[in-house]
């Protein structure tokens, strides 16, 4: 497979950017700015995403792959990585395979346990909902539950929801299906999360229903080194929903990485 597509800035410690589903790497644009003083960001399209190339039979053991190989290329040896939601899923697999890449680790809104039976059995219906009725319909109601009831009516996250759909909705149905299959049968990691010699980071949004507060509780204490950070009226979106809450963590991360 071709290399991932990506965008990097910045000088220093490298710190590597992994999006969410039904996002691409421009979702970092306006909030790794600040980060800029601290460190170098490399943001990164993962397969079926963005300008990387499509991945079929993904699975995240492969996405992981293919981010080892794109750090490989730019000469990364060691870097703390964030992971969104999927992205966690895929920096997990690099925690599993490649613990020693890691100077810290952000689960930002992501879990290392497996999918429910229910959450899979959701899975298959959005799969057979995108082969039904298309991309469109499909992200159109999801983009939206991923942001707290809180604030799902200020006109700055209207806006927001506005410009993901409108990127989302120009995914090719297969893409998405094929990584709704990765998620879907992916493995627990909680291991992972307990065997960690690096730093790990739980950014954790009070009123995220994708990943619930209940959840991403159950897993923090599990690290040898973990710091917990809860965002308060935040869902699934945390760097759109508290941008200056979101850098000014990831910033105090990075310096105690360092």
């Amino acid at each position: 497979m071709s290399l991932l597509s990506y965008v990097t800035k910045g000088a220093g410690l490298p710190v590597v950017f992994l999006h969410g589903f039904c996002e691409d790497k421009s979702i970092w644009e306006d909030f790794t700015e600040p980060v800029l003083a601290h460190a170098t960001t490399i943001c990164i399209d993962l397969p079926n995403f963005g300008q990387s190339p499509a991945m079929p039979q993904a699975t995240i053991e492969k996405m992981a792959e293919a981010v080892i190989e794109l750090l490989d290329f730019l000469g990364v040896e060691k870097c703390i990585l964030v992971g969104h939601s999927l992205g966690g899923y895929v920096g997990l697999a690099v925690a599993e395979f490649y613990p020693d890449r890691l100077l810290g680790f952000v689960m930002f809104h992501s879990t290392a346990f497996e999918d429910s039976p229910e959450r899979k059995e959701g899975r298959n219906k959005a799969m057979n909902n995108i082969n039904q009725n298309g991309v469109e319909p499909f992200v159109r109601a999801l983009i939206p539950s991923l942001f707290s009831p809180n604030q799902i009516e200020s006109k700055h996250i209207k806006l927001a929801i506005s410009m993901l759909v409108e990127n989302a909705k120009k995914l090719p149905a297969e893409n998405l299906i094929y990584t709704l299959e990765a998620m879907r049968n992916r493995k627990e990691r909680i291991e992972i999360l307990k065997q960690a010699n690096f730093s790990i980071l739980f950014l954790i949004g009070k009123d995220d229903a994708a990943v619930p507060l209940e959840a991403s509780i159950a897993q923090c204490y599990l690290a040898k080194n973990s710091i917990v950070h809860i965002l308060a009226q935040v869902g699934h979106m945390g760097m759109i929903e508290a941008p200056k809450e979101f850098a000014k963590t990831m910033i105090a991360f990075i310096n105690y990485c360092k």
